[in-house]
């Protein structure tokens, strides 16, 4: 399934570039596609290995962890959840605490954190994993969730509109928490037929009910903190739970008699290797995506669907802040930059201006998270979690318009 959708954004990207040339008479279009695909290629590198410095400290501090046995008490206690919804995972396994630090770290919006924990998930995954190169049931379930976690506190979409001199850049808050929810809903549903899991299991409900209880507290609280307490909260909870679990861990490992260091070493082996196992991976989507983009081929898109809508006799305010959802299950970089293009060109407390942004942190950028992550363990198969991630997006994406309306309309 990859593989095809990956070869047909080159085919697309060609078709569109011959019509820019034929038909609009536009000779530089292959010189965009040339460039696009240098450039996305360079990146790939430069993402990679910027990945190396926080992969290795993390997975290092994560060793430690799991030799001092905090790792599997975590997991001990997340086991009548995860039996349910990952079976096939024992009673126990480091996999689950991995999954679940990750989780957390999407959920506070720490993506420096989340990454290097998402792929220790993925690698603790696939040991389990009984066909090495096709991606397993407890892999796609934890790829999909991840992709479309609740964001709780999307701190980077908040800074970006008070740079943009937002009146209130929080006002989007509640917004996406509503959208992204919406978003992790479908995601998990999506799955649950694929996989044909028993979601009104008990200890699952009573889960979800437990958080659907905490999220509906943090936001009446969140209601009662003004722009800045908001961000400022927001900012030192995220780093200050990050510092307090790598203190956390040191000083259990220290006091059980771990030699900590040399756990800490140990793990950051795993990292450098995983960033550099992950760069070939990540070259073939991002280049796909680049030359999709240069050719011409999203524009046309976008324009399109303003054209369907306006026949339908439809409101088409929202169409100006499409190229932001588009964009970002391809491309993180990309649609922040369509984000930021929306605000500039209709203003960022526009409806268009505002909807971008609540798209902005209603999903996540699946192409990337699937090459990404499952290139690090070897996975050529993907299965079903292409399609339920992007289910999970569309969800997000329409909900993101919904509540846009109902709160901005």
């Amino acid at each position: 399934m990859l593989h095809r959708i990956w070869l047909s954004f080159f085919i697309v990207a060609a078709l569109s570039a011959l019509y820019q040339w034929w038909g609009l008479g536009d000779s530089a279009v292959f010189g965009r596609l040339v460039q696009a695909s240098f450039d996305m290629a360079s990146l790939a590198v430069e993402l990679a290995l910027g990945l190396i410095g926080v992969l290795a400290l993390w997975l290092g501090i994560v060793q430690v962890g799991e030799a001092s046995g905090l790792i599997d008490k975590l997991a001990r206690g997340l086991s009548p959840l995860f039996q349910r919804l990952m079976p096939e995972v024992p009673r126990g396994h480091p996999a689950i605490s991995s999954v679940t630090l990750n989780l957390s770290a999407n959920v506070l919006g720490l993506d420096n954190a989340a990454t290097p924990l998402g792929l220790k998930a993925m690698r603790d995954l696939q040991r389990l994993n009984p066909s090495p190169d096709r991606a397993s049931n407890a892999q796609i379930l934890f790829l999909v969730l991840n992709t479309s976690a609740v964001t709780l506190f999307p701190v980077t979409v908040l800074l970006y509109r008070a740079q943009q001199g937002a009146e209130d850049p929080a006002l989007i808050f509640v917004p996406i928490l509503l959208a992204t929810s919406c978003s992790t809903l479908a995601g998990l549903l999506a799955v649950a037929v694929m996989q044909r899991l028993r979601l009104w299991d008990a200890v699952i409900l009573a889960w979800l009910g437990g958080v659907f209880a905490l999220l509906m507290a943090i936001v009446a609280y969140a209601g009662t903190l003004s722009a800045d307490a908001l961000q400022s909260q927001s900012s030192a909870l995220g780093n200050g739970l990050i510092f307090a679990v790598i203190i956390l861990f040191l000083s259990v490992g220290h006091w059980r008699g771990v030699n900590v260091y040399e756990s800490f070493i140990d793990g950051a082996k795993q990292g450098f290797k995983t960033a550099i196992d992950i760069i070939p991976f990540l070259l073939a989507m991002l280049v796909a995506i680049g030359v999709f983009r240069a050719s011409g081929a999203l524009e046309m898109l976008v324009d399109g669907v303003a054209w369907g809508v306006a026949s339908l006799g439809f409101d088409t305010r929202f169409v100006d802040a499409l190229p932001t959802a588009l964009m970002k299950p391809l491309s993180g970089s990309g649609a922040r930059a369509m984000m930021l293009e929306t605000m500039n060109t209709h203003g960022v407390d526009s409806f268009a201006g505002r909807l971008s942004a609540v798209m902005q942190g209603s999903t996540e950028t699946t192409f990337y998270v699937l090459a990404v992550y499952f290139g690090s363990v070897g996975i050529k198969h993907s299965r079903h979690a292409l399609g339920c991630g992007l289910v999970a997006d569309a969800a997000g994406i329409v909900a993101a318009i919904g509540v846009a309306y109902w709160f901005f309309g």
